[in-house]
């Protein structure tokens, strides 16, 4: 088969009334389009109805990092606005201090040693100025640092969303399931599952495993090369418990298939596949895994572990739709998107959800 590998191929028009700003009033009221990706069928749902298309010899894989309020607003003393976006979880040096990489938006750089606070109740103080915008920063904070950026941060919400943050998106803009805090973006598949619907499939027998990936805000980030393959993805930490390997291990097994709920569940199994010795998964030892994850999936990419997929639709030329391309095909992709487009299907975020079959 021979695979597209330039840009262009990867891009579509989207209007701006299909970009959804709000979540849907309730999760698990979103819609389901569903693609075979043997045949190319495609079949229009409600989310509810991902529990027909599973079985109790399948299992489902969330990512369950939460998201942290990693936006900070501020004004300098002259009145000027400035804002903080952290790149990731702070990284702590003691029970009062951290450190952390942020994105800056102000009207002038920040100097080293300028000073900013909330209520006494945190400080930041601008280590040193970086490329692209970023700075260093050190945190001073007088309790629990995750409690500190609750009360004065805002849910850090994607760009295109285009609209400031409010005190709700630190619920919807969350997985019910949300365990392991340190993601500047949503796991967004696992957005549609309420606890109703976990509990449905519990009642059916099929076995929900655990995998952690903290999505960091390169994610967001486009693809700039015309040749796709020579675009850098950033590494993001994941973590996979042994129960989640022994799961996996067991659904093979018996013959079941694993159910990704989203592109971070993907790249978290087949790098862990991968690490492990490709088809090794099945019979390797079990023991806790976590690394750097770095895996950039093109088409033509041998998937090890994953046999289904839940997604959202994502942004034109992105890794992320690449990555759904190499798992189904390009044009059945593109296909899948037009046809979204055409039926009013919500995207991005907090649009409606995508089963790769």
């Amino acid at each position: 088969m021979t695979h597209r590998y330039d840009l262009n191929a990867y891009t579509f028009h989207l209007p701006e009334s299909a970009i959804a700003r709000y979540p849907a009033p309730e999760r698990s009221t979103s819609r389901l389009l569903v693609l075979k990706r043997g045949t190319g069928e495609i079949t229009h749902r409600s989310f509810p109805d991902i529990l027909e298309y599973l079985e109790p010899k399948d299992c489902l894989i969330v990512n369950d990092s939460r998201v942290f309020p990693a936006r900070l607003r501020t004004r300098k003393p002259t009145g000027g606005k400035v804002e903080f976006l952290f790149l990731h979880f702070p990284q702590l040096l003691s029970d009062k201090t951290a450190i952390v990489t942020a994105l800056c938006h102000s009207s002038k750089p920040l100097r080293p040693g300028q000073v900013f606070s909330w209520q006494d109740e945190l400080v930041i103080e601008v280590l040193e100025g970086l490329s692209n915008g970023q700075v260093r920063l050190q945190l001073h904070f007088s309790e629990g640092l995750e409690e500190v950026l609750e009360r004065h941060g805002e849910m850090p919400l994607p760009p295109y969303i285009d609209r400031p943050a409010a005190e709700e998106d630190k619920k919807t803009y969350q997985t019910v399931y949300a365990r392991h805090t340190g993601s500047v973006a949503a796991p967004t598949a696992g957005l549609h599952f309420d606890e109703a619907i976990l509990k449905r499939l519990k009642q059916r027998g099929i076995a929900i495993g655990h995998v952690t990936l903290h999505v960091g805000y390169g994610t967001f980030a486009p693809i700039k090369t015309q040749d796709i393959r020579k675009h850098k993805i950033h590494a993001e930490w994941i973590s996979i418990p042994v129960e989640t390997q022994r799961l996996l291990q067991d659904t093979q097994k018996r013959g079941g298939r694993v159910f990704a709920v989203g592109t971070t569940a993907v790249r978290t199994l087949e790098f862990w596949a991968q690490k492990t010795g490709g088809e090794a998964w099945k019979e390797a030892a079990l023991q806790p895994f976590e690394a750097m994850c770095d895996l950039y999936i093109l088409p033509g990419f041998d998937f090890q572990v994953v046999d289904a997929l839940l997604t959202n639709f994502h942004l034109p030329g992105s890794s992320l739709l690449v990555l759904v391309s190499a798992f189904a095909g390009r044009e059945r992709i593109l296909m899948a998107y037009n046809q979204a487009i055409q039926e009013g299907y919500r995207f991005y975020s907090y649009g409606d959800a995508m089963l790769i079959l």
